[in-house]
């Protein structure tokens, strides 16, 4: 069952935020390099300097829901999903209703930057990282043996080892807090991580040098600290142009190493997609009718084959489930496609659905925004929780499926 929140400190209200605060607040529930790469998360529309006096948050960004925030007041948008996940080749409204699919996007892309509303999408983000969207569904299906990312890799070009040698004292810490701050010395959950040794270091400046320390043609001995922290790779030029920036000699020695890919462990990663045990195996009727609760659903679709036995033999019950929010048809292929007893997800197209029956498994369809709608109020609390809790929050009203049962 879902886990009860944890008490927190009550902040503080606002009367407004800037749109960065709030966004370095809320990124890090949701950091934006567990994003997949072919998404498009972030801020959207908005001014960095723009004051928010309140937050909104939707899973699909619609007219109704900006008619929604500006008859709330709520000027910064949180939108799961991308409003502007395909790109738009221009922004034109008014004229021949119908002449481009995108027609009406153009006007709400339009008519929320003249409201000057901000909208932020985090998406894939926030299924990946642990105490998201997918951990969140995986909630309501039973105790579990064990509940795994379904690490399957990124292809972001891997890791890097940025080290450079400063002077001492202030000069490191600026250093540091600059490296930090391009992104930097993340790992898993922390931030800000870094190793740090003590040495000597020596240089002599050219005639026409200008040397922090020390005089031109002069060699100086000067007390360095070694500062070694990892970035992604599509990272690590804005992390040396952010060294150069904070750096206080006019040519800092920096080196960059290459990282071979290290496995981490499933338990404890981020990751697309849920791999779990559950402890007491279950049919899948009672599977189905978990999903049904936990999402506050009258009804789920449900497929299975004719005789289910799963993996370790035992028939009728499911022990193993695969569960990704929204589509999760792409993942479970591969390697996926024969580990689990059961697949939950929203939607999937009819012949994985069929492919998926023929060899033995079980699935169940919620429907796609059914799996990520129901979060939202927890996705509150979390905001909440941090620096951008200092101004209001409320999950829109406006924001529902577009299916109705007929």
């Amino acid at each position: 069952m879902p886990s009860k929140p944890k008490a927190r400190t009550t902040k503080k209200k606002s009367k407004s935020l800037a749109v960065r605060d709030i966004v370095a607040a809320i990124e890090p529930l949701a950091p934006l390099h567990l994003a997949e790469d072919w998404d498009q998360v972030g801020l959207q529309v908005g001014r960095w300097d723009d004051p928010a006096t309140q937050g909104l948050l939707c899973i699909d960004f619609s007219p109704a829901v900006l008619d929604e925030a500006v008859n709330t007041k709520c000027d910064f948008v949180v939108a799961y999903h991308p409003p502007m996940f395909k790109p738009l080749k221009r922004l034109v409204e008014g004229g021949q209703i119908g002449r481009s699919l995108n027609d009406w996007k153009q006007a709400l892309i339009l008519k929320t930057a003249r409201k000057r509303i901000s909208v932020y999408s985090p998406h894939t983000a926030l299924d990946a990282v642990r105490g998201g969207v997918n951990d969140w569904l995986c909630d309501g299906l039973g105790e579990a043996r064990f509940r795994n990312a379904m690490l399957l890799g990124r292809t972001g070009g891997g890791h890097q080892k940025v080290v450079v040698y400063v002077p001492r004292g202030n000069a490191a810490d600026k250093v540091r807090s600059a490296m930090a701050r391009a992104g930097a010395g993340t790992i898993g959950r922390y931030d800000h991580c870094s190793f740090n040794l003590d040495g000597v270091g020596t240089f002599r400046g050219g005639g026409d040098t200008q040397p922090a320390v020390g005089r031109p043609g002069v060699l100086e001995t000067v007390e360095e600290t070694r500062i070694e922290m990892i970035c992604f790779a599509d990272s690590t030029a804005t992390v040396l142009d952010a060294i150069r920036a904070a750096h206080p000699y006019e040519e800092p020695a920096i080196d960059v190493f290459s990282l071979a890919p290290v496995q981490p462990d499933p338990a404890n990663a981020d990751g697309q997609g849920r791999w779990m045990g559950l402890k007491t195996p279950v049919t899948p009727e009672v599977l189905a009718r978990r999903v049904k609760k936990h999402l506050g659903l009258k009804q789920v679709r449900l497929a299975k084959p004719s005789r289910f036995v799963n993996r370790a033999g035992v028939e009728g019950k499911v022990e193993t489930v695969a569960v990704c929010a929204g589509a999760g048809g792409s993942l479970f292929d591969g390697r996926w496609l024969d580990h689990p007893d059961a697949y939950i997800t929203g939607e999937m197209q009819h012949h994985q659905v069929l492919d998926l029956v023929q060899r033995g498994k079980v699935v169940i369809l919620a429907g796609h925004t059914n799996t990520e709608r129901p979060f939202l109020p927890r996705y509150r609390e979390m905001i909440e929780g941090t620096d951008a809790g200092r101004i209001k929050w409320k999950v829109s009203e406006a924001d529902v499926t577009p299916w109705v049962t007929v």
